[in-house]
């Protein structure tokens, strides 16, 4: 395979950070630390560490492997795998769904980042803790209430990714991923001193074995691993075929793994034992981040500072899962209709942007949030999963998975990628939409 139009990766660890940084985003920030709590503290890990290994191991080296192997995106990689069975015109077809889920992502993203970038600067200027934070939140997520902040979110992505691909996105993610974890860790050593921190951790970590019983324990630690990996049957696949020959894909795969989960117990650390210092009720989704954390700062000492630390670091989390959505979008428009780069650039920032505006209201975007990640997006992992290891087969992409190792696959990965990782990604789906949201 030739080097890729787009660039490629020149580090085995830039590759990594950049894959961590579209694996890292408002997941493992708003719903991890009440999820870890809620379904059994220490014993919901285990259920946890179990899928996170199983999706990273087989099912994010799938999407890295199909995309080195056929040296583009999401749009070329589904056509490869179904012409092999002679069905190229399916490829084409459904190739479209990831892809429109990456672009569905990105539009709902940058409107919740934009909220972000707000209460960043409402955190500068002290607005945000001066008065009541579900006001400012109100105000924030009311029709149109936001549009300078969402516009900069885009510019921003747009800029990053007009100046070049992958050594443009690696070299951004070099800076922000080591950014977002220095901050949150200040931030867990911070409220670790807070009076009553401990009840925090109790919550978090005291084993409630009898939540393993608990068949609602399984479900949420399986979708919180799933959607936490960004296997989305696009982005990451991008992100392969910027990769080289000689990089070892497993071996990526888990390191990503590894430092998603890091992320994630940070997350936790940072949040939770605040919230029982000050007497909080626990929470999940935007009310934690918007709502109940602000409320926490604002009875800190140095809270405004503290604030300012937190939001950036959510900022940089959320613009780093933004770029690969985006990426994973342009290239498949440059491959797709030859456009050029900058071209696709703008055009997905313009649609992003466009659509985006007319979702500014809070019960919009969740409205569209939730058909995006309950139907779209793991719909799009189905596909993903079920043409590269069935359509595809696993002969075929057990080549490109053992090319840069140094020792074969284990024995072990075809049952678990075939026979486990598969039906596993259709019930996911189908979880999601009895419950309405496990991601």
């Amino acid at each position: 395979m030739s080097k890729h139009k787009n660039g490629s990766f020149t580090s085995s660890f830039g590759f990594v950070l950049a894959c961590v940084g579209s694996a890292v985003g408002l997941g493992n920030i708003w719903m991890f630390p009440y999820r870890l709590g809620e379904y059994g503290g220490a014993a919901f890990l285990i259920p946890y560490i179990f899928f996170i290994a199983l999706f990273g191991f087989v099912g994010l080296s799938a999407e890295f492997a199909i995309g080195r192997r056929v040296g583009t995106g999401t749009l070329g990689s589904y056509v490869h795998c179904w012409e092999s069975r002679k069905m190229g015109t399916a490829g084409k077809i459904l190739g479209w769904i990831p892809l429109l889920g990456s672009l569905g992502i990105a539009i709902g993203y940058s409107v919740i980042i934009g909220w972000v970038v707000r209460f960043l600067i409402g955190s500068v200027t002290n607005t945000v803790l001066e008065q009541d934070s579900a006001q400012y939140f109100g105000e924030v997520t009311k029709w149109m209430g936001n549009v300078p902040f969402h516009v900069i979110v885009i510019a921003i992505t747009v800029l990053v990714l007009l100046l070049g691909a992958a050594t443009q996105i690696e070299k951004a993610n070099k800076i922000l991923m080591p950014l977002f974890f220095l901050l949150f860790a200040v931030l867990a050593v911070r409220v670790a001193f807070l009076p009553g921190a401990s009840e925090g951790y109790k919550f978090l970590f005291v084993p409630k074995w009898e939540a393993l019983a608990n068949v609602d324990t399984w479900v949420m630690a399986m979708g919180q691993a799933f959607f936490s990996m960004s296997i989305t049957g696009s982005g990451m696949i991008v992100y392969g075929s910027y990769l080289s020959k000689k990089e070892d894909i497993p071996k990526a795969s888990m390191q990503t793994a590894v430092f998603d989960t890091i992320a994630a117990m940070l997350s936790a650390l940072a949040i939770m034992p605040a919230v029982f210092a000050f007497g909080i009720e626990p929470t999940a989704g935007p009310s934690l981040m918007f709502i109940t954390i602000p409320n926490i700062f604002k009875q800190m000492p140095f809270g405004r500072v503290f604030a300012v630390i937190f939001f950036l670091s959510v900022c940089f989390a959320g613009i780093t899962s933004l770029i690969n959505m985006f990426e994973a979008v342009i290239e498949s428009w440059q491959h797709k209709f030859r456009l050029k780069r900058n071209h696709a650039v703008l055009l997905c920032g313009g649609i992003t942007l466009l659509v985006g505006l007319f979702l500014e209201e809070e019960a919009r975007v969740g409205t569209w949030m939730d058909f995006i990640t309950i139907i779209v997006v793991p719909f799009g992992a189905v596909l993903g999963a079920i043409s590269i290891y069935y359509i595809l087969g696993f002969d075929k992409i057990k080549e490109e998975l053992e090319t840069g190792r140094e020792k074969p696959l284990p024995k072990l990965f075809k049952p678990a990628a075939k026979y486990i990782y598969v039906p596993l990604s259709i019930i996911v789906f189908i979880l999601g939409l009895i419950y309405k949201g496990i991601g």
